[in-house]
């Protein structure tokens, strides 16, 4: 979590440390009318609370009962859910009002978001599976519990597929965030993940992750080579006015960004609306025209500042551009297998054959490089590589598409 830049939480509870809080809410559940003792177990009853249903949609004859149990017979109503459950051989157990045992799925997510947070918050987050019974029962018992709990906003996100199929242990196509990033810089796969809504699902693959640390190589390159030409300016930023094209330029990202991210976190779109200003550094930077451009480097500061205040809120800022770019070429030289040694004793070679005009093995050795993920980059001052999308996965995606 540290390595994708998530913030982390305030706190951790443990529902082992909570079981006073969980009983008490039990308890309060029982004495308000909307919960009944069997035999030690504590079942919540739905038809004491009208408005269960509300989150899903679901209507009481849609409601499966025994969604991941089978159905008790004791059960008033086959949808009631458990609140505590008696003890079963084998099983941890603590002591309660009931007799002893533990509680049931739903409770400690109530009791202890009750604790640290209150019983009014203001989001709640949980994949789309979760939707119903989880959370349905936790704003049934929690509202039972107590009539003024509310949470403002219920956040559900898509599931992972994997080359369009659902991601499982069964179909041998399950692996973790640690095996990506052995692979692909963090940074990368947050750009990949941010780059879906995050409530619609998400097709994990290679090529899509290849094009997300491609991407992310280019802001950050831009940005650095923003950055030292600032830094190694005569001409200090004094603030001029900046033309109106770049003002227009920024105006557009900003506006973007607060109505789209204002609008249930549309990460997407503000990260496709990076492009222009991007595309207006790199012109200011690297094109003839752009070099003569009044107010250049006023300019470059403000459009570097906007894009700046993006990455920030999107969790995309690195503490050094150049030290991320290191790491990027070196996970790129990784999945290539190949040494940043071997990498420049194959320019050295394309060098040499161009000298002596043997274009076609100049292409040859720029084409097995492309096709592992190594792009070579010619300018008046030699030969660089970046890191792109391996040639073979691009004819791929285009033969698919």
């Amino acid at each position: 979590m540290v390595q994708l830049n998530c913030l982390p939480p305030s706190v951790e509870p443990r529902v082992s440390e909570h079981m006073p809080q969980i009983i008490d809410m039990i308890k309060q559940i029982l004495d308000n009318g909307c919960a009944y003792q069997i035999d030690g177990d504590v079942y919540f009853s739905v038809d004491k609370f009208p408005d269960y249903g509300r989150l899903s949609g679901r209507s009481p004859e849609d409601n499966r009962a025994g969604e991941r149990v089978a159905v008790d017979p004791r059960k008033k109503n086959p949808a009631d859910f458990a609140l505590w459950k008696s003890a079963k051989k084998g099983e941890p157990s603590w002591e309660s009002p009931w007799g002893p045992g533990r509680p049931g799925w739903h409770i400690e997510c109530s009791a202890m978001s009750a604790v640290y947070l209150g019983h009014s918050f203001d989001i709640h987050g949980g994949g789309m599976d979760l939707i119903f019974p989880h959370h349905e029962n936790e704003i049934a018992q929690s509202c039972a519990a107590c009539n003024r709990s509310d949470v403002g906003y219920w956040v559900h996100n898509g599931f992972v597929t994997v080359d369009m199929e659902k991601m499982s242990k069964s179909l041998g196509n399950f692996f973790t965030i640690r095996q990506v990033i052995e692979l692909y810089h963090p940074l990368a796969l947050r750009l990949f993940l941010i780059g879906t809504h995050y409530r619609s699902p998400i097709n994990y693959s290679d090529v899509l992750l290849e094009s997300a640390s491609e991407r992310i190589f280019y802001i950050y390159q831009t940005l650095d080579d923003c950055e030292r030409v600032l830094s190694q300016s005569i001409s200090p930023v004094i603030g001029d006015p900046i033309p109106l094209d770049i003002l227009n330029s920024i105006s557009k990202l900003e506006n973007k960004f607060q109505v789209f991210m204002s609008d249930d976190l549309h990460t997407p779109v503000v990260l496709a609306a990076m492009s222009d200003p991007l595309k207006t550094i790199n012109d200011l930077l690297h094109t003839r025209k752009g070099k003569k451009q009044a107010h250049r480097m006023d300019s470059l500061a403000a459009l570097e500042k906007t894009v700046r205040n993006v990455l920030i809120v999107l969790g995309l800022l690195p503490t050094s551009y150049s030290k991320v770019l290191h790491q990027l070429r070196e996970k790129a030289l990784k999945r290539a297998k190949l040494t940043e040694d071997q990498v420049l004793q194959r320019i050295e070679e394309r060098n040499s054959a161009r000298k002596a005009k043997e274009y076609e093995k100049s292409d040859v050795i720029r084409r097995d490089l492309a096709s592992v993920g190594i792009a070579l980059m010619d300018s008046p001052d030699g030969t660089t590589w970046r890191p792109a999308i391996p040639l073979s996965m691009q004819e791929h995606q285009f033969a698919v598409s």
